[in-house]
């Protein structure tokens, strides 16, 4: 009789899987499943917190390869999301580009901005490098305020509908299907970037920069890949909350944005593509429900529901303590420890 005891592949096709066993490609198939259905389903107060969920998706896993892949520390993702919103705005507006087209090309040029703000990089590193990141976070914050001949300083900027074959598509229920096709794409990509040679070298670099330069890694050069891919996928989450409010202002990208997402990795997980899926999740969903709450309690307990909007932040930063101090690695190891339980119970040697 034999037992299966780990995980062992014969074929390099299947070592190499995304989703190697039955169960991950089952599990994945539920939820592609879900997502497809829960649009027909939903109202559109919980389409709207579903669109939030997948753009703020984008921008966390953009600051997860940087932060949780590379050991770059960023307090600038709302810096670089105000690049990618006004410049597919002012594209649009200025130059009567396409959305589609808008998008695109302010995902690059958020890539460039973020490329020289990485410069320091080389010669710093941990809380000096958040420093420079967050002065990063003060300059474009500035330019916004007071460039009012390309920004419009503190007047928001309108845009036009987008619209796909005369589709309205800044609608709960169209826009919902592109968040969520930009979220999976970024996902997608961000598993492959860290399978190859590129990704490899973020995360050599992350360990120990010193080790992975004697190894032939290029260092400045990883560094700055790493600022040019976070800041582009950043780009896209600003392009996105663009288009989908139809209104592009600098209260949308504070300094608290920047701590918002930093929340996000932290509390989902550093280092991995589903972490920031379950953080992005749970931050945006917990004002929410702590909004729902309130209201709930408006009848039976009418100071409870006054006190409670005042809670939001508070809470926000009891959950970021709470998962600092019992599970530093997030949401994403509480996942994986429930499916190793599943995995060995009842029997503890299929362990793998």
């Amino acid at each position: 009789m034999s037992f299966e005891c780990g995980v062992f592949h014969t074929r390099y096709r299947s070592d190499m899987g995304l989703r190697p066993k039955p169960a991950q490609r089952i599990r994945l198939a539920l939820f592609a499943a879900a997502v497809l259905v829960f649009p027909f389903f939903a109202s559109p107060y919980w389409l709207d917190l579903a669109n939030q969920v997948a753009i703020a998706t984008v921008g966390a896993i953009g600051l997860n390869i940087l932060v949780g892949y590379t050991g770059q520390i960023s307090l600038g993702q709302g810096a670089f999301m105000a690049v990618g919103a006004y410049a597919a705005g002012l594209l649009t507006l200025n130059l009567g580009l396409p959305w589609g087209v808008s998008i695109v090309l302010a995902c690059f040029i958020t890539a460039a901005v973020g490329t020289f703000f990485g410069l320091p990089s080389l010669r710093l590193k941990g809380l000096y490098l958040a420093i420079a990141t967050l002065a990063a976070q003060e300059i474009v914050q500035w330019l916004m305020v007071h460039w009012t001949a390309v920004t419009g300083g503190t007047e928001a900027i309108v845009l036009p509908s987008p619209r796909l074959f005369g589709i309205r598509l800044n609608s709960a229920f169209s826009f919902y299907w592109i968040a969520v096709l930009a979220a999976a794409g970024t996902a997608l990509f961000t598993a492959n970037l860290f399978r190859s040679r590129a990704g490899r070298a973020f995360v050599a670099v992350r360990d120990q920069d010193i080790a992975a330069s004697v190894i032939g890694v290029d260092i400045f050069r990883t560094k700055l890949l790493a600022f040019a891919t976070s800041s582009f996928f950043a780009g896209l989450a600003g392009a996105l909350i663009a288009f989908y409010r139809s209104i592009v202002t600098w209260e949308r990208f504070t300094l608290e944005v920047s701590i918002v997402y930093l929340a996000m990795i932290i509390v989902g997980g550093l280092g991995t593509v589903r972490g920031s899926l379950f953080g992005a999740a749970l931050i945006t969903l917990l004002p929410a429900l702590i909004t729902n709450v309130g209201r709930a309690l408006q009848e039976t307990a009418p100071a409870v529901a006054t006190l409670l909007p005042y809670a939001q932040q508070g809470v926000f930063g009891l959950v970021i303590i709470l998962f600092l101090i019992f599970e530093p690695k997030g949401l994403s190891k509480l996942w994986g420890n429930v499916k190793d339980y599943f995995h060995v119970w009842p029997f503890a040697y299929r362990r793998g």
